[in-house]
């Protein structure tokens, strides 16, 4: 890998004619029909995404939230080849560890907007100081601001070798890396990359891409047994084999209609949010959803984000190498953890199971998620 050590501020400031753009996109949409009573079950209804549209066009407001996400200190700098944006909160407490929270699809920055507060300055947010962290939130290759990539190549390998350089830029010799969905599989990878800088690694949902071996699969919980059955879901990975195969061919209409590129992460938000709520703005707040939307919208960054996929998917179920980096899981409801099959590759010292919350946990239950990722981290500081 060859690098450049320039970090430049970043600050984010769209046009008003990309906007103008959007909401005249909006206007004109072409609705598809659909068929009566069936639901969600062939796909998001035509009737809920107009509604959301509409007020995507006329009531959400993205310069409130584009203010937002600029409070927070923003940089950019090339790795590999690479842009790569990011956001470095540091922490009032000199004494905070360094953490890297790293998103997936159809995730981005945005989501860490609730935990970010708690993490950086937990003093201010009736917690204790011990706790802090420095946040460095980088956006993936291809997402968002770091966005589009220009070559192939960049697998979820690739990507935590990026962050092990970007963590070394900033001069961070001792961190801890925390993720998500795709983060789920970056952050692991970054403690077998960097495994005398990580100290620990955090995910929320399942360690990598488990595999099943019968004999292993006696003896297991109801609510295992459950999440066991997600991975054979067919229904729930029909989107990730169009991007593993064909994420050039979508594109083109989630590069060309902003309601396509709603109904197309949204509904990730409808499967994978909470069960217990109906609508995905009932577990998530919409506004803040619809900025994340808005952010692959105005990036541009529908295909580039879907090649992940593609570059990631000779790596589904492959076996890695045991990591014997600390790792703590917290298992919301709807994600598919199971501690026997995260131990088999994995050094897991501790886990925690929720009823409340979902696969977007920093949206959707960050008090959770936070509270978790300190008590995770006081065993490895």
């Amino acid at each position: 890998m060859t690098f450049t050590t320039g970090i430049s501020p970043f600050r984010i400031d769209i046009p008003q004619s990309a906007l103008d753009d959007l909401h005249d996109r909006l206007a004109r949409t072409l609705w598809p029909d659909e068929l009566p009573g069936v639901g969600w079950s062939y796909g998001i209804p035509v009737s809920y995404v107009r509604r959301l549209a509409e007020y995507w066009r006329s009531g959400y407001d993205w310069r409130k939230h584009e203010a937002e996400l600029n409070e927070y200190p923003q940089f950019t700098t090339e790795i590999d080849g690479q842009n790569i944006h990011f956001l470095h909160v540091r922490s009032p407490e000199p004494d905070a560890l360094p953490l890297v929270l790293t998103h997936g699809w159809p995730g981005s920055i945005v989501e860490f907007m609730k935990v970010i507060g708690p993490l950086t300055d937990p003093r201010a947010h009736g917690g204790d100081p011990a706790d802090a962290f420095h946040v460095v939130a980088p956006s993936i290759p291809g997402f968002g601001f770091s966005g589009p990539t220009r070559e192939t190549g960049w697998d979820l390998s690739r990507v935590a070798r990026a962050w092990a350089e970007l963590m070394s830029r900033l001069g961070y010799e001792r961190y801890g890396a925390q993720g998500g969905d795709s983060g789920s599989v970056i952050s692991p990878e970054l403690g077998r990359v960097a495994p005398d800088q990580v100290v620990g690694v955090h995910v929320n949902g399942a360690l990598g891409f488990p595999t099943f071996d019968p004999a292993e699969m006696e003896g297991l919980t109801e609510a295992e047994q459950a999440r066991m059955r997600l991975y054979a879901d067919d229904d729930r990975s029909g989107y990730a084999i169009i991007q593993a195969t064909r994420p050039q061919t979508v594109a083109f209409g989630l590069h060309d209609s902003p309601a396509a590129q709603l109904a197309w992460i949204v509904e990730k938000f409808k499967e994978w949010t909470d069960p217990a709520h109906d609508l995905p703005e009932d577990a998530v707040d919409r506004d803040q959803m619809l900025t994340d939307v808005t952010v692959y919208w105005l990036t541009r960054t529908a295909a580039s984000s879907a090649r992940l996929y593609k570059e990631g998917s000779a790596q589904w179920g492959v076996p890695v190498e045991r990591s014997e980096v600390p790792h703590g899981v917290a298992v919301f409801p709807g994600d598919g953890g199971i501690r026997r099959v995260a131990e088999r590759e994995h050094n897991v010292i501790h886990w925690s199971e929720f009823d409340r919350g979902g696969h977007f946990a920093a949206m959707e239950a960050p008090d959770l998620l936070v509270d978790d990722v300190r008590a995770f981290f006081r065993k490895v500081r």
